[in-house]
């Protein structure tokens, strides 16, 4: 009896591994949200608006000091794509700053500190310099 009762145990431990397995990939998904005069655009899990820098380079952010706490880094050591996207289109890249920051294409990705709600692209425009990631 005591060996079903760990057979029982072990397949239910193994169970709740997966299953925080499962959820631990989806908190880190990026998925594509849509919106009028906006058009298709990256999100994380929980739909904040991710943004890329026309000053950047592939590979290589030129946010810094001030820019940073305006426009914050989305970093994930591993992103689950969804909604059409490849995972192979996420990096992650090593800053001069030594943060580590998630990329898209190449491109560095952020929020911005002006949007509050999931879906809000605040950002979309300003300076002519921020967008939000058009997959």
């Amino acid at each position: 009896m005591k060996s079903i009762t760990s057979v029982f145990t072990v397949a239910f431990l193994a169970g709740l591994l997966l299953t925080a397995t499962v959820s631990l990939a989806d908190h880190h998904a990026v998925k594509v949200a849509k919106k009028d005069g906006v058009g298709s655009f990256l999100v994380d899990t929980k739909g904040m608006t991710l943004y890329y820098f026309k000053k950047d380079s592939p590979g290589k952010s030129a946010c810094e000091g001030d820019c940073v706490a305006k426009w914050p880094l989305y970093f994930r050591e591993a992103v689950a794509a969804k909604d059409g996207l490849k995972a192979e289109d996420f990096a992650t890249i090593t800053r001069a700053d030594g943060q580590k920051q998630t990329t898209y294409k190449g491109m560095p990705l952020y929020y911005f500190v002006g949007d509050k709600n999931p879906g809000d692209t605040a950002g979309q425009g300003v300076k002519d310099v921020w967008y939000v990631v058009n997959p």
